[in-house]
């Protein structure tokens, strides 16, 4: 059977990836359902969940691969309802018109029983879990969530990063399989090898090997007419993220925003490693490329489709995107070959550009109007389990995929739909994961360009590179999130503006210590104090 596979999964995600802080508080979650009448309706284990029908009223975040689908009568969701007797109905919100219709639900208008990839901010988690409009999971999870709570067991952060400060847990999470390294990382970084074979250059492995290269590419011009680019990319961001490992920063990855990452003296502390010599020194450097024009100079505001047409014209000497094979087919994108981590000027060599297991806190929230949250919890439970996961990302076996010499795969009838239909308008008929993370994803039942062979390659690659301990976001109280939310995001939006000046030369580098002086003035002890206070309690203490 011949193997086809959607658009990069993490290209079409909206989510964003929240996470949440230990220390609980002795009656954390007392009132979460140990008193539902409805429990003792559920059984705690097998099919059916509950023995008479039970209806419930979802929420959903309907992403746009999903648009010509209804999830209320859907194959999957149709499978499920039957194997727990829990049938959903499906209020369906199109992403444009989602935190409006959200905020509507949740400032008086009618609640659902539940909110389900509906991108909750942890801020709107904690103000509604305080209110109890969200009903707090602990003992439901402990007691209902048995696939759950061993992904917790197994891997502790989880659960430090779905419980508030306030001990709670107000929802339940969408996971990474923490060993699929190649869907938690995202675009990575390619060099045109056959460019590299006609310089004689080898695959760079340092920043000064990287520059070489692309200065190399410039004057040789391959294209011609001045039209190759040495470096390009949908914005300057991926690049900075990747090189952050090269230079000593961003070292407990991308996920807290606030240019927070270890301090590499003493690791009980947290660090702004936006005014540290280090990032400078990153600055410096991609200032240079970008100086020299090796930086496509449009990497500002260039859109997708300008760059997907780019890529597809083989005008990039090298990128940070998804895989290229799957995006721009084997003549163009088989010419290109991965880069890990390159080795920067004072020895650092570590590949941070990685997201956390821990892809979106609130995959489930549920209501005070939920009538069984008992039942709930458990029909979400199933999919951590392996056979969830399964049924979320591969369907029913003989409707929509097979097990062939010992490899589970998509039917003929989905890969080779008839007439002009694609591959992802089959599977969207039958299946709703398009889009969207739920439950935990693993590479065993992921079609995506993620797990190509080419992108597969590549991570294993980075692997022996990548970071050591990769953060999840941090959650904070409301005290604490009133002085990031003003302070805060003044320090980060100035820090981002001035990050891309700094490398476009529209401000001197030379203007550092200014630069320096006016973060310091801008409460800026009081927001690194708010990090402390989170990362404190992160560990535990």
């Amino acid at each position: 059977m011949k193997s086809k596979r959607f658009w990069p999964m993490l290209l079409l995600i909206a989510a964003v990836v929240l996470t949440m802080s230990a220390c609980q508080s002795d009656n954390a979650g007392s009132d979460s359902g140990k008193d539902d009448p409805q429990a003792s309706d559920v059984n705690k284990t097998g099919m059916p969940i509950v023995e008479e029908s039970l209806d419930l009223e979802f929420f959903a975040n309907k992403p746009a691969q999903n648009e010509d689908n209804d999830w209320n009568d859907i194959l999957v969701w149709n499978h499920y309802r039957d194997m727990t007797n829990v049938n959903v109905n499906w209020d369906l919100i199109s992403p444009d018109a989602l935190d409006e219709k959200r905020n509507l639900a949740l400032g008086g208008g009618e609640l659902p029983d539940a909110f389900f990839l509906s991108s909750l901010p942890n801020t709107d988690l904690l103000r509604y879990g305080q209110q109890d409009i969200f009903l707090p999971l602990n003992d439901l999870i402990d007691e209902y969530a048995p696939n759950l709570s061993k992904l917790m067991e197994e891997d502790p952060s989880i659960k430090k990063a779905i419980t508030f400060p306030d001990g709670n847990i107000y929802s339940m999470p969408s996971l990474i399989e923490k060993d699929f390294l190649s869907l938690r990382l995202s675009a990575r970084p390619w060099v045109n090898e056959d460019w590299l074979n006609e310089l004689g250059m080898d695959i760079p492995e340092t920043t000064g090997e990287f520059y070489e290269y692309l200065k190399a590419v410039k004057e040789l011009d391959p294209i011609g007419d001045g039209k190759t680019i040495p470096y390009g990319g949908t914005q300057i961001q991926e690049l900075i993220q990747w090189l952050a490992g090269s230079f000593g920063v961003m070292n407990r990855g991308p996920s807290n925003t606030g240019n927070i990452d270890v301090d590499p003296n003493d690791e009980s502390k947290v660090r702004f490693y936006a005014t540290t010599d280090e990032y400078r020194a990153m600055l410096e450097y991609i200032h240079k490329l970008y100086d020299e024009k090796l930086i496509d100079q449009s990497i500002f505001s260039i859109e997708w489709g300008q760059f997907l047409a780019n890529a597809s014209n083989n005008l990039y000497g090298s990128m940070i995107f998804y895989d290229p094979i799957e995006l721009f087919g084997e003549d163009i994108g088989g010419q290109y070959n991965s880069v890990a981590a390159l080795e920067g000027p004072d020895g650092h060599q570590s590949y941070n550009k990685i997201s956390s297991p821990i892809w979106d806190t609130a995959n489930l929230v549920i209501t005070n109007e939920n009538p069984n949250p008992a039942a709930t919890v458990r029909w979400m439970d199933h999919f951590y389990s392996d056979e969830g996961a399964k049924l979320y990302y591969m369907g029913v076996e003989g409707e929509t995929f097979e097990e062939v010499d010992g490899e589970i795969q998509y039917m003929d009838h989905i890969v080779n739909p008839e007439g002009d239909m694609t591959f992802e308008q089959a599977l969207a008929k039958q299946l709703t994961w398009l889009g969207s993370i739920n439950g935990i994803i693993k590479a065993d039942y992921f079609q995506g360009g993620e797990s190509a062979p080419q992108s597969m390659a590549a991570a294993e690659k980075i692997e022996p590179m990548a970071a050591d301990e990769i953060w999840p976001r941090f959650t904070f109280t409301e005290e604490e999130n009133k002085v990031l939310q003003a302070a805060g995001q003044d320090i980060a939006k100035y820090t981002e503006e001035m990050r891309d000046k700094f490398i476009t030369g529209d401000e001197d580098l030379s203007d550092w210590d200014q630069y320096v002086e006016t973060i310091e003035g801008m409460n800026f002890e009081e927001v690194v104090k708010v990090y402390q206070q989170a990362y404190d309690r992160y560990r535990g203490e």
